[in-house]
């Protein structure tokens, strides 16, 4: 079976723990390649975990004839490059989120992309849960009536993570909003199909030029009249995340629905004469969401087709976290 072969670009603690095991499992991907600032660590990473070349620039491995495709795991700041770069040398790119730092940024990886003739896909892996997917099922069918409001949390202890450049706001782009925000915004515009059309936000501390905030709350507005909430924080004693959709008939929750590789449970409250009238859970089993986005990456590949999370939805993506970093 033939395999894309993979040089990953920024390879840290999140690319040695997630993305290079994630590679390494897909059937139809090979990981081939890493890249970090110093050559002496990227070869004796490389050595470590069996991955044949190493290399100490994003230009070295991207020109390199045995690589396909690249893996952006870099700082946000970089994202921008690490395509522009890849897709002059005719490579294919994977790029985590958030795609960029600004919504400009972001369109103009895509036109390179685009007159460079290579597929682009950003890494929003929760909307490939087969979660998100029940909970689609589940709206399209009528089931808890019109959507009336989409509620998400998503917290952690940002003390404990290695990656401190997400308090640089030169480095990072913007605090919890672009870290893990970002996933509850792109997990509600793809259950509801429907895009933004009013931001507005409270930002606690205020992001300054050289810092990011920790915590923000935003409410949106979709064009279709949807009103939506999203809270996150990096201040938080352990990790939470949930949605909650509520419909004229019922509500839909989840907890952890940004999870992998666990079976997450889906409750569904029926509502009549105003009581509670049914009460339902239903478990989903929920495969390593990071192993899927690169399968289904390599399989567009190979096949030449769309690829599921085209840069554009990046690009959407990155409209409403400007907006949402000017506060209110």
């Amino acid at each position: 079976m033939k395999k894309i072969r993979y040089g990953i670009l920024g390879f840290g603690n999140f690319a040695e723990r997630t993305i290079a095991p994630a590679i390494q499992a897909s059937p139809n991907s090979e990981l081939v390649a890493l890249q970090k600032r110093s050559r002496a660590a990227a070869e004796e990473k490389a050595r470590a975990l069996h991955i044949p070349l190493a290399f100490d620039s994003v230009e070295s491995l991207v020109n390199h004839a045995d690589i396909d495709a690249v893996f952006s795991t870099s700082a946000v700041v970089q994202h921008a490059r690490d395509v522009i770069t890849a897709a002059q040398a005719g490579k294919h790119v994977l790029v985590e989120k958030p795609m960029g730092m600004t919504a400009e940024e972001t369109m103009r990886m895509i036109e390179v992309c685009r007159s460079n003739h290579v597929k682009l896909m950003v890494g929003q892996m929760v909307r490939l849960s087969p979660l998100i997917a029940r909970m689609k099922e589940i709206l399209r069918s009528g089931l808890i009536g019109n959507v009336v409001f989409v509620r998400t949390e998503y917290m952690y202890d940002a003390r404990l993570s290695l990656r401190r450049w997400m308090w640089d706001r030169t480095t990072a782009g913007g605090g919890a909003s672009f870290d893990i925000g970002i996933h509850c915004l792109d997990t509600i515009r793809s259950l509801l199909d429907d895009e933004v059309v009013s931001v507005k936000s409270q930002l606690a501390p205020f992001p300054t030029e050289a810092t990011t905030e920790q915590t923000s709350l935003v409410a949106l507005k979709f064009s279709q009249g949807t009103p939506a909430s999203i809270y996150c924080s990096f201040v938080c004693s352990y990790r939470r995340s949930i949605i909650e959709v509520i419909g004229q008939e019922g509500v839909l929750s989840a907890e952890n629905f940004t999870m992998s590789n666990q079976t997450l449970p889906l409750k569904i409250i029926l509502g009549k004469i105003g009581a509670i009238a049914e009460t339902r859970e239903e478990s989903i089993v929920v495969p390593n969401l990071y192993e899927k986005e690169v399968t289904l990456f390599s399989e567009a590949l190979l096949n030449n087709t769309a690829v599921p999370i085209p840069g554009e939805e990046g690009w959407k993506n990155q409209l409403v976290l400007d907006e949402v970093l000017k506060g209110t």
